[in-house]
């Protein structure tokens, strides 16, 4: 299955082949600053699996992953490793904005405060255990 998707003017899309490998919810600060949000709900693809066109800019916010957004409207679209491996594709940026929902939270502690988790997903404090 191939889903699509892109930013909000249009200069940027995207294909996602297959299914992802997980569909979280990140709560921790660096997301929460990256995409100016209370949380990051995103697709982890392989990045093989994703085909993107358009201009896109990139911000290297830790040393793994580079933030990926939109030149021209500033949507952000993915978290994108470094080492080629995997990337997290923004749910809201898919064209069927339901095609995926979140399995777990991950780095519940770090939530903001007024952020209720009630929906019955597993919580983790941090990053998934290994």
């Amino acid at each position: 299955m191939i889903r699509e998707g892109g930013c909000l003017c249009g200069a940027v899309r995207f294909k996602a082949e297959g299914e992802p490998l997980n569909v979280r919810i990140c709560h921790c600060r660096m997301c929460q600053k990256a995409m100016g949000s209370p949380y990051f709900a995103r697709a982890q693809f392989d990045q093989k699996m994703l085909t993107v066109e358009g201009d896109t800019g990139r911000y290297k916010s830790s040393e793994a992953i580079d933030r990926v957004f939109c030149k021209t409207c500033g949507t952000r679209l993915f978290s994108w490793r470094r080492n080629g491996t995997l990337a997290g594709v923004a749910l809201a940026t898919f064209d069927d904005r339901n095609a995926f929902a979140p399995t777990e939270h991950i780095w519940v502690s770090e939530k903001l405060a007024w952020v209720k988790l009630d929906d019955g997903l597993m919580q983790y404090q941090g990053t998934i255990p290994a």
